[in-house]
């Protein structure tokens, strides 16, 4: 029996039953469709995460207190000025030191307000080092440091909720109760790392002299957060090293007494966050994969059911000639179709699904560009293809088996 007619034979089988072959592939349809949501969405997650360290830059080094991440705002701050003044003079692994302290205050703009907003107050380095750029205007300068001027720099997030389309350069705000002059917009970073995005900087200098003695009470030279630029990624870790030495020594911290700070590796967080958003994406994949093997299990249901009311048929046709091997191949085809045709519908369907998602994502304000992996549409079908396979090779082979006399007896 030539393949061809195996085809045609699993094909007329199978639409002589269209509702009970529609309902089999639904399972596997499902399933593909899961699995290729999951693996599309994961694959454009892990894209903007890697966008979001690439804007950081590998040899970024965070010094922060202990309890505390990168937002910087928390409890009291072990850290001072003056440390990062040592980092930057006696660290001969780094280029450049950018200390930053920061608490909550109201802003108001004309008849827009914004409670509870991350007021940053840095040097002109943080642009340097946390590779800010401007969409408007300026940053802050080593003479607004120098003068402790009221100048304000906003984040894109707040830029938009204070002004709309409007520029906001030159214009005044009032941050817990104090008159700024707006200098400058920063651009947006996106839904990686949007801190920056909801925070207003202000120069380190006024920020002591204004909002620290009123809000926070006297603090001195304290900073909440101390960014550090090796020279390159490869002294990263000796830089973290030098950090770490300084940072011991200006503290008294013994041996055996632990760090009363945290230093961060921005290279070494990216490969880790890297990995664990690898794991969490082949997790959702195996439980999205679940619906596949349920799908597996209606086609072997189905190709039983399709045996036994068949006997006859499969009497006639051994009766006539046809071997063991051709019985064989005609439910395997069978079975292979179905899974097929239920995996090529189920990647239509899951790319109808990630496009909804990307559409409700843009509409929420979130950039979520979605690509559809060939790896993922090969996996997909390749492994519903398996599965069906699988599912039908013991229908197929009790099919195959069965005695022809005794088949052309049955009723």
């Amino acid at each position: 029996m030539k393949l061809w007619d195996c085809f045609s034979t699993a094909l007329r089988a199978l639409l002589s039953n269209k509702l009970r072959s529609i309902l089999t592939m639904l399972g596997i349809l499902i399933g593909v469709a899961a699995v290729i949501s999951v693996l599309s969405l994961g694959s454009a997650q892990a894209a903007i995460v890697e966008e979001s360290f690439a804007t950081l830059g590998s040899n970024l080094i965070y010094v922060t207190p202990p309890e505390l991440g990168m937002s910087g705002v928390g409890a009291q701050t072990t850290l001072t000025l003056e440390d990062a003044q040592a980092i930057a003079q006696n660290a001969p692994s780094v280029r450049n030191v950018a200390p930053m302290a920061q608490t909550y205050a109201q802003v108001v703009a004309g008849g827009e307000s914004l409670s509870n907003t991350i007021i940053a107050g840095v040097t002109s380095k943080a642009q340097v080092v946390d590779n800010y750029g401007m969409a408007q205007g300026s940053f802050i300068t080593d003479f607004d440091y120098g003068a402790r001027s009221r100048v304000a720099v906003l984040g894109s997030e707040v830029a938009n909720t204070l002004f709309g389309e409007m520029d906001p350069t030159g214009q005044s705000v009032r941050i817990g109760g104090r008159q700024f002059q707006v200098s400058g917009v920063l651009e947006s970073r996106g839904t990686g790392f949007g801190f920056e995005d909801m925070r207003v900087y202000i120069p380190l200098s006024t920020f002591y002299t204004t909002l620290a003695t009123a809000q926070v009470g006297s603090r001195g030279d304290s900073v909440n957060m101390i960014s550090v630029q090796a020279k390159s990624g490869d002294l990263v870790e000796s830089a973290e090293q030098e950090i770490t030495d300084i940072l011991r020594v200006r503290h008294g911290l013994r041996e055996g007494e632990d760090d009363d700070f945290r230093v961060l590796n921005m290279a070494s967080v990216a490969a880790q966050v890297t990995q664990v958003l690898g794991i969490l994406q082949l997790v959702l994949a195996g439980i999205a994969g679940i619906s596949l093997l349920v799908g597996g299990i209606g086609i072997m249901n189905i190709m039983l059911v399709s045996v036994t009311e068949r006997i006859r048929e499969i009497g006639l046709r051994k009766a006539v000639g046809a071997k063991r091997r051709d019985i064989l191949i005609q439910f395997l085809i069978e079975a292979a179709t179905l899974s097929f045709c239920g995996g090529a519908l189920g990647v239509g369907l899951g790319w109808i699904i990630v496009k909804i998602m990307s559409v409700i994502a843009t509409n929420l304000g979130f950039t979520l560009s979605v690509t559809l992996p060939g790896y993922a549409i090969v996996l997909a079908v390749g492994v519903a293809i398996f599965i069906g396979l699988i599912s039908g090779l013991y229908p197929a082979v009790r099919a195959a088996r069965l005695d022809p006399i005794e088949s052309l007896r049955h009723e």
